[in-house]
């Protein structure tokens, strides 16, 4: 069986152990393949493994010995899964992998925003001091989170890891979700309409996934029914947020800081107002990367790859089993 891994999840040098694929033939790694190279690479390969690179119908049509495409992510809007279906390739992803480490990280921004943690040490490093006999100093006051309301939009596997943190610290949580878990309502969370949340709470994560109808779920209409000086932190689509409206409000102050993982257009583009705007951190797009969830990734994956041989495919995304 040949094998084609066509790109895969940036990896640091010797992290991950992709061996594990080698058992079951000849493989092939790339470390990065663009669409008009996809046809050439993936030859008569039986299998194909991708993170990014498109695959279209055309592509698919000129390889007629495909016969399973496992996308190593949980996304898989880059591969024409109507047309893989058409052809009767089976599509696999791996739809949870980093749920705990995308939690924590959103946990991570809102500490960042309300704590100040990386501003102060740099101050420290730079032997800044207020005089020789203060023993302490502060820019910005820290935010003590308890019996403060964070509304969490998207009540998911991970926004249960946010809603746990949140608890743990002696916050109330708000929760709009078009599912509710009855398991998880208490005196300390509810399920809310969207309205309610944004005039209610102090905090506002966004855990939902990018479907049309919650692309710009946070723009100017929405910011204007929040409180002054919320905090909203995004660490799961870009498209979710209007940036423009976001970062009118980091100016003005309505909105007093935002903790984003995600942007619209990645990498981050240099006119991205959002870079220029008062108060926002931002990561590169890093929630997902610990080694422990890079390594799920190549795990998972090669689980698809035996279980599709073994004649009982899982995590099948295009219907064709």
């Amino acid at each position: 069986m040949k094998i084609v891994i066509l790109d895969h999840p940036r990896e640091n040098p010797g992290e991950m152990d992709w061996s594990g694929f080698e058992r079951f033939g000849s493989v092939t790694r790339y470390e990065r393949t663009v669409e008009a190279d996809a046809v050439e690479r993936i030859g008569d390969a039986d299998v194909i493994f991708l993170n990014k690179t498109v695959i279209t119908k055309e592509t698919l049509l000129k390889c007629p010995d495909l016969k399973f495409i496992s996308v190593i992510a949980t996304g898989y809007n880059t591969v024409d899964v109507n047309a893989a279906a058409e052809l009767g390739i089976p599509v696999a992803n791996v739809p949870s992998y980093g749920t705990e480490a995308i939690g924590q990280h959103a946990v991570a921004l809102l500490l960042e925003i309300t704590n100040h943690v990386a501003y102060h040490d740099g101050e420290v490093r730079k032997g800044r001091k207020n005089d020789e006999n203060d023993w302490c100093f502060w820019d910005y006051p820290s935010i003590e989170l308890e019996n403060k309301t964070i509304g969490i939009i998207g009540l998911g596997r991970i926004g249960q890891v946010t809603y746990r943190a949140a608890l743990a610290f002696g916050m109330k949580v708000l929760a709009y979700d078009s599912y509710k878990n009855e398991s998880l309502i208490n005196e300390n969370c509810r399920y809310t309409d969207l309205d309610t949340l944004l005039k209610e709470s102090d905090v506002i994560a966004l855990h939902c996934p990018l479907f049309p109808e919650t692309e710009n779920i946070i723009n100017r209409d929405a910011i204007s029914k929040m409180k002054d000086g919320v905090i909203i932190i995004n660490n799961s689509r870009g498209a979710l947020v209007d940036e423009q409206a976001l970062a009118d409000a980091l100016n003005s102050g309505k909105v007093y800081a935002a903790g984003l993982d995600a942007v619209r257009d990645e990498p981050i583009k240099p006119d991205n107002p959002l870079l220029h705007a008062k108060n926002c951190f931002i990561t590169p797009h890093i929630s997902w990367a610990a080694i422990e969830c890079r390594q799920r990734l190549v795990d998972y994956s090669l689980e698809n790859l035996s279980c599709y041989l073994d004649g009982s495919p899982k995590n099948i995304v295009n219907g064709v089993k």
